[in-house]
């Protein structure tokens, strides 16, 4: 009879194995970081609140323009941060569309502008990615930190720009977190929807951009150099 005898395996050591957690762990983040397009949860709406650098009401004010009788769509408002900024802007004969996929933000938005008196803000439960309006609804259509959370946005900036008015405006706000859309990627993605850009305020990790549906023989990359550049631009080709 044969002993069958295994030779001994030596012990992983302690830094090899704290290494190989350490990618896995990094793998895993990454994924989330990279891969979630979840809507924000209503949980930690408190956050939603909060100013962010670059993206302040002055600067939203000067690239959306909003003017009196306007009618405006926001993607994404959230907890109403822009939107009860923006309504009282358009004054009582505008009007104010605010579409989110999720109710409770939308109850939320509704509360505060019933709260502030505001009767011009409609909300709409809907999907951003199949916009229930008709072609040329709206004078300007903005989403302020939330096309990162919808999956395929490029089929969202083709029914924003669907839903344009002529000589409409679409205004992308963006900051770096994780659903963050880099201005290089975004820049690529509206010219592919048909939007070419006329301003852009703020460095590609927290900015704020202007497109407008394009006219024939002007392109995305023509228009890029008419629009507003300065020390705050960056070169936004993340």
């Amino acid at each position: 009879m044969h002993r069958i005898t295994t030779a001994a395996t030596a012990p992983i050591p302690a830094r090899t194995r704290w290494a190989v957690a350490a990618g896995v762990g990094a793998a895993l983040a990454a994924a989330w970081w990279l891969g979630d397009t979840a809507p924000y949860p209503y949980a930690q709406r408190g956050l939603l609140d909060v100013p962010l650098p670059f993206l302040t009401a002055d600067r939203m004010d000067a690239v959306l323009q909003p003017r009196p009788g306007e009618r405006f769509l926001e993607i994404g408002p959230g907890t109403g941060l822009q939107s009860l900024h923006v309504a009282p802007q358009l004054g009582p004969e505008g009007r104010l569309d605010v579409l989110d996929i999720q109710q409770e933000m939308l109850d939320h938005v509704m509360c505060r502008a019933e709260r502030d008196g505001l009767v011009t803000i409609r909300p709409t439960r809907s999907d951003a990615r199949e916009l229930p309006y008709a072609d040329g609804t709206f004078d300007a259509v903005y989403a302020v930190t939330a096309l990162g959370e919808i999956p395929d946005p490029d089929r969202v900036l083709r029914e924003a720009a669907r839903v344009l008015a002529p000589g409409g405006r679409l205004v992308i706000g963006e900051f770096f977190d994780r659903h963050w859309i880099p201005f290089g990627r975004l820049h690529r993605l509206a010219d592919a929807a048909g939007l070419h850009l006329t301003e852009r305020r703020g460095p590609s990790a927290a900015y704020l951009a202007r497109f407008r549906p394009c006219r024939a023989g002007v392109s995305g990359h023509r228009s890029e150099r008419l629009a507003r550049s300065g020390p705050d631009s960056g070169d936004g080709e993340a």
